[in-house]
């Protein structure tokens, strides 16, 4: 679907080559279960039923994590109000609306594609924010919708988890086995735990890349179609400053979610932690929206 939304040629090749290098990955892991286990058919049977539980009800079992419910027009106008003029100025299908129910600062946008997608706002950041910062967040997220991005990374995301809970699945069975287990058996639940672990840390970094540059993306698009870069920026630190505030034990609970948040429930790092965090550091997206009002 085409929106005004400015075509992001580097976000899309980035899409495409982690797309194409975890589809490698997947079959080698696919091929490497086969080859371990010998059963086709279970193989199959569990990486298909996952990727289509995570592809088809992502958007439910989100909202369901984040205690998030669908409101109408009547019961938030100004939300509705702001996400209308948005579409309307983007010329883009407008998403379902939520609203979490925490005092968490955050928003964000998922489902399988633009016609089944769901933008969702916390009530601490509809407390928190003005209505200009409001609208940049949430041109942030429908920039995420526009560019098919929520889509990609529910399946980008899809190879750690199997992988992950295949690991974890042989770590149990080789912890409750029998004495009497033959000395093959454990030699094949060890490879398919080493093949898992393999698999799991590629596609994670592989993800974590992809998703930090998306999120640079956004706050493009969001700024573009807004032109109003500072008050995009305004609303990131607003958000960041009053995320640092609230106890690290009650963001764990969104932890799993915090690749597809407008800033992240635990902090950014630079290094190795650069490396295996969902969101970019704080202040580049800063200097790339204060680069973006000088240009404007």
């Amino acid at each position: 679907m085409a929106t005004r939304f400015r075509p992001d040629h580097g976000l899309t090749a980035r899409m495409l080559i982690t797309v194409v290098l975890l589809v490698v990955v997947y079959a080698a892991f696919v091929y490497a279960l086969v080859a371990l286990t010998g059963s086709v058919v279970l193989v199959l049977l569990i990486a298909g039923g996952f990727l289509l539980v995570q592809f088809w009800f992502s958007d439910r079992i989100a909202l369901y994590a984040m205690h998030a419910t669908v409101v109408t027009p009547e019961q938030e106008p100004r939300l509705h109000g702001l996400v209308d003029r948005l579409c309307a100025t983007a010329a883009m299908e407008k998403p379902a609306i939520a609203v979490a129910a925490t005092d968490l600062p955050n928003a964000f946008a998922t489902g399988r594609s633009s016609r089944h997608a769901v933008l969702c706002v916390t009530d601490g950041l509809l407390r928190r924010l003005d209505t200009e910062e409001l609208e940049g967040v949430l041109a942030h997220e429908l920039s995420h919708v526009a560019h098919r991005d929520v889509a990609v990374m529910t399946v980008a995301s899809f190879l750690g988890v199997l992988a992950g809970l295949v690991m974890r699945m042989g770590f149990f069975s080789s912890l409750v086995g029998g004495r009497g287990r033959r000395d093959n058996t454990a030699v094949v639940v060890l490879s398919v735990l080493v093949v898992s672990g393999a698999v799991y840390g590629i596609s994670f970094l592989l993800t974590r890349a992809l998703s930090r540059y998306r999120e640079l993306a956004a706050d493009r698009a969001a700024a573009m179609l807004t032109g109003q870069p500072s008050v995009l920026a305004s609303a990131l630190i607003k958000v960041s400053d009053d995320i640092a505030r609230i106890p690290t034990r009650d963001l764990r609970t969104v932890q799993p979610f915090n690749a597809f948040l407008f800033a992240p429930a635990l902090g950014t790092g630079i290094g190795l932690a650069g490396l295996l965090s969902t969101h970019p550091p704080l202040q580049q997206r800063l200097d790339q929206l204060a680069a973006l009002a000088v240009q404007m």
